[in-house]
């Protein structure tokens, strides 16, 4: 099966709507979907929850979304480096699901593979565990906390063959094998296409049993988050 699109816009045909609950893959800047994130804010729909990390950085990735007010709420771990996120929250015009970040990549684990809910120890007697159901296990107390299941993932690989099999580059792994397990819907943009069975079985970091749409973008900007230089002394 060829599960190729021509664009990221005519991936997110028919499948992006008002009101979605999106999973979105990266860390900071490192392996985001750049074109969908692009194509997604150019579709115009609005009202989106999204769950990520974080948001991005002031005008680039999930950023992009912010600016334009299509994100209803954000469910993430991460607020720093994206002033407008912070800014948005704290004047009351953005909701915000805090999660630990370990909880977070669990929430979505757990989604994609059929579990519900969980225990966790995460949280407890702070802010994270208000309203949540709390258990005791071996004199020791966890809270419950649900898991994720977003109707569209969207992510960030390497390469793929045209049966969505996906290999990711080193640390843009991060939360996007997660996402697009969880997710009823992934969407995946990838810089290299090849044909099926060119990837090994080994090779392989997910089956592409998980992806129904690729997007191939091949010269993504990949902005760096914040760069830090350290002089040579003596140089």
């Amino acid at each position: 099966m060829n599960k190729l699109f021509p664009s990221a816009a005519e991936a997110l045909r028919g499948v992006v709507a008002d009101g979605q609950l999106l999973a979105v893959g990266g860390f900071g800047l490192c392996g985001i979907p750049e074109a969908l994130i692009d194509a997604l804010r150019d579709s115009g729909v609005k009202n989106l929850s999204v769950i990520s990390n974080n948001a991005g950085v002031d005008g680039f990735g999930l950023g992009k979304l912010l600016e334009t007010r299509q994100i209803r709420k954000m469910i993430s771990s991460y607020v720093g480096e994206n002033k407008e996120f912070e800014r948005q929250y704290l004047a009351g015009e953005l909701e915000l699901e805090f999660t630990p970040q370990g909880t977070l990549a669990e929430k979505l684990r757990a989604g994609g593979a059929g579990i519900p809910a969980f225990f966790t120890k995460t949280g407890v007697g702070t802010l994270v565990a208000e309203g949540k159901e709390l258990r005791e296990f071996d004199g020791e107390t966890y809270v419950m906390e649900r898991s994720l299941v977003p109707d569209v993932a969207l992510i960030k690989a390497d390469v793929a063959d045209r049966s969505g099999n996906l290999r990711f580059n080193l640390t843009a792994r991060n939360f996007n094998p997660a996402a697009a397990t969880a997710g009823k819907i992934c969407i995946v943009e990838v810089e290299r296409v090849v044909a099926t069975g060119e990837l090994a079985p080994d090779d392989i970091h997910l089956p592409g049993i998980y992806v129904h749409r690729i997007v191939h973008n091949p010269t993504p900007e990949k902005r760096i988050e914040k760069r830090t230089i350290t002089e040579k002394k003596g140089g």
